[in-house]
């Protein structure tokens, strides 16, 4: 018997539940599901999708900032600025980030510019990521905005469009939007040249979301503007629509265009409109006043359209200066089809006349007899090749075309009424084009408002010249024609324009106005066109007034006293235009010439570097450290080592508001000078007549209000 017996069973594991080894499995499947799910999901977002996600932190760590470039100037033909550029300053807001403190920021805003704390408030909880509080408000307010104590508040600069004439060039200068886009006259036909190319740069956002430069970040900087110089002069501008003005309020009239222009060139030297245009104060601005009449309003021209009719019949040789006409008494019964007829009216009953005299009275039945002789096809081909029914190529936007139908588009009574100025629609820059065609020797000029371009350094990239565009009649005609136009002023209906000492040829024209189709009684517009002297013209001028209903309503009573008035001050004022304007679009600058560059808002010393850059000396007046204002003008020109004043905010005479600078007079007239000078609350001494030759102090020079500017003047002859 063994005493111990050995145990070799092992304990017995009971077998796992089915249930639970498929619950087991479930959990198993489960997890390397969503380690599969979790693995894929990484790939996607690290690898495939790895830029998209980049891009999404990047935004919550950097923020994109233009970098708005400088609008090129705008100038006159002699150099003198009409529109330029100042740094504004600008504030916008994050509200995701500015909602917390919105009351303060509402408060602080509120208490700087006057408007309801309410206004702020409902900006910065709009919800978006940027929203403007302020846009170009000047820098002297902005000073009282501290934006390091405004969490999600940030101050920027922005170009703001300065307008230095005001309605002076309104319409031909044009304006921009608040985004500094040209969206009229020169600002929009040349707006892609003026406005430049942004830049961009990359700013570093901090914790608070507030913008930070960072040189580790691209920057891309603005290409600055070209600039443009007009072949108007600012002091003929002037008088052109002053004496509109006064013209047209004492006819009483809807509206006026008036143009001046060198007949041997097709250059604009003023080119006017009543009401004027401010570019400075668009709000609320009527369509109809921003757009340049000159050149987007057609109307039926009346009796100064019977130039084309007396060219062709002399170009032809179908009618002689000396031929007689029967004026049938100032009534002309023109019968029609089925016994019908139309009758055909002169304001001046005549008998038998010359067609020189039938031109100088401005016979309306004479010129549709002539048409008789003309033909349909003759007196439309003189018409187009004067350049009516088309456009003439100016660089000013909405020009229109005008309405010239092909005769086989004509009713019984367009040859007739087309002859002496009906039936036809035409511009008023069209009308003066074709009288600057008799005065200039025959040949049509395409007209032109750009005189130079230069690029943003100061580069000249652009001349204009004269471009003849046709011949339309021969020197002969053309002076048998500048015959006629002297009698119209000597003898006819333009009695009123003639100049004691000067040899002045014109026509006036009257024709009826339409609404809805229908011509309305007591609805005219009145025109007057001449040239002088008329044996060598130098100076063409147009006058247009649209409704006149005060002193008369035709272009004899009162278009010709305008015409008048402004050829009377142009030669009291200038003389001759070829004999005070040999350096006419002379060039603006050299290639040795500085542009100066805008440095306002800008550290004294940041300033003067950037102009010891470019050639140009700085001199501080104040003891700041920002400068305020800079003297002469940023899109100023000026000669290498010239001094260019900077005003820091604390000088005396700026901080206490009353730093002016004296502006330049030179080559206006004394009342315009003088009026230019109480607009900027500074006095004047004259000394001489006639034209501001010199003054004192210098243009640009600071001086405080009441300052006595004097004025050298002398009367050119």
């Amino acid at each position: 018997m063994k005493l111990f017996a050995r145990h070799t069973d092992t304990p017995r594991i009971p077998p796992v539940p089915a249930s639970v080894s498929r619950r087991f499995g479930v959990v198993k499947g489960t997890l390397i599901f969503f380690f599969i799910v979790a693995v894929a999901r990484l790939i996607q977002i690290q690898i495939v999708e790895s830029g998209r996600y980049q891009e999404i932190a990047r935004r919550q760590y950097e923020s994109k900032m233009d970098l708005p470039s400088r609008r090129g100037t705008i100038t006159d033909r002699n150099g003198i600025t009409l529109a330029s550029n100042a740094l504004f300053v600008s504030f916008y807001a994050d509200p995701k980030i500015a909602s917390k403190s919105a009351g303060k920021i509402a408060q602080v805003f509120a208490r700087t510019f006057g408007k309801p704390e309410s206004y702020y408030r409902e900006k910065i909880v709009a919800g978006r990521r940027f929203v403007w509080l302020e846009r170009r408000v000047k820098p002297d307010l902005a000073k009282s905005i501290d934006v390091k104590k405004l969490e999600g508040v940030v101050q920027i600069n922005e170009p703001k469009r300065l307008y230095h004439y005001e309605e002076i060039g309104g319409q031909i200068v044009g304006a921009t939007n608040f985004d500094n886009t040209g969206i009229s006259g020169a600002e929009y036909s040349y707006d892609k040249q003026l406005r430049g190319v942004d830049g961009w740069v990359i700013m570093q956002l901090d914790g608070l979301g507030r913008p930070r430069p960072s040189v580790d970040y691209p920057r891309v900087e603005p290409v600055d503007g070209h600039s443009i110089q007009l072949t108007i002069d600012v002091g003929f501008q002037s008088i052109v629509l002053e004496e509109l003005k006064k013209g047209a309020i004492r006819a009483n009239a809807d509206a006026g265009v008036a143009i001046v222009l060198k007949p041997q060139t097709g250059e604009i030297l003023a080119m006017a409109q009543y009401p004027a245009f401010t570019p400075s104060a668009m709000s609320g601005v009527d369509m109809q006043t921003l757009k340049n009449r000159a050149v987007t309003d057609v109307v039926e021209p009346g009796s100064v359209f019977k130039l084309v009719t007396v060219a062709a019949a002399l170009e032809n040789h179908l009618v002689r200066p000396d031929q007689m006409f029967f004026g049938e008494n100032g009534k002309y019964r023109v019968a029609l089809n089925n016994g019908k007829f139309r009758v055909i009216n002169d304001t001046h009953e005549s008998g038998m006349i010359t067609f020189e005299k039938a031109m100088e009275v401005s016979s309306n039945i004479v010129m549709a007899k002539v048409s008789d002789i003309i033909g349909a096809e003759r007196l439309y081909t003189q018409a187009r090749t004067m350049g009516f029914g088309m456009q003439t190529g100016i660089e000013l936007p909405g020009e229109a075309g005008g309405n010239l139908n092909k005769p086989v588009e004509w009713s019984m009574t367009s040859l007739n009424s087309i002859a002496y100025g009906y039936e036809v629609g035409v511009t008023p820059l069209q009308i003066a084009l074709a009288y600057a065609t008799i005065a200039n020797g025959g040949t049509l000029m395409k007209p032109y408002i750009i005189a130079k371009e230069f690029s943003e350094t100061g580069e000249l990239i652009y001349t204009a010249e004269p471009q003849a565009i046709r011949r339309v009649v021969s020197e002969a005609t053309a002076a048998t024609m500048r015959e006629f136009l002297v009698g119209v002023v000597e003898r006819g209906t333009g009695l009123v324009a003639r100049i004691p000492g000067m040899s002045i040829a014109g026509k006036t024209g009257t024709s009826r106005k339409t609404m809805e189709g229908e011509y309305k009684e007591g609805r005219y517009n009145a025109s007057f066109v001449g040239f002088y002297p008329a044996d060598r013209p130098e100076v063409l001028c147009l006058v247009m007034l649209e409704n006149p209903k005060a002193i008369g309503y035709t272009g004899g009573m009162v278009s010709a006293p305008i015409f008048k008035a402004i050829t009377e001050r142009l030669l009291n004022n200038y003389g001759i235009v070829t004999q005070i304007r040999t350096a006419s679009l002379s060039p603006l600058r050299d290639s040795s010439m500085v542009v100066v560059p805008d440095v306002k808002n800008l550290k004294r010393d940041a300033a003067a570097e950037q102009l010891h850059e470019r050639g140009i000396a700085a001199s501080a007046l104040g003891t700041g450290d920002v400068v305020l204002r800079q003297s002469p003008e940023a899109g100023s020109i000026v000669r290498p080592g010239a001094t260019i004043h900077l005003f820091t905010q604390n000088d005396p005479m700026v901080a206490s508001g009353s730093a002016l600078q004296v502006p330049d007079l030179k080559g206006m007239s004394v009342r315009r000078a003088i009026t230019r000078l109480a607009s900027e609350q500074l006095e004047a001494t004259v000394k001489g007549s006639g034209v501001v030759t010199a003054q004192y102090p210098e243009a640009g020079a600071p001086v405080t209000k009441n300052t006595k500017i004097v004025l050298v003047c002398e009367r050119v002859h």
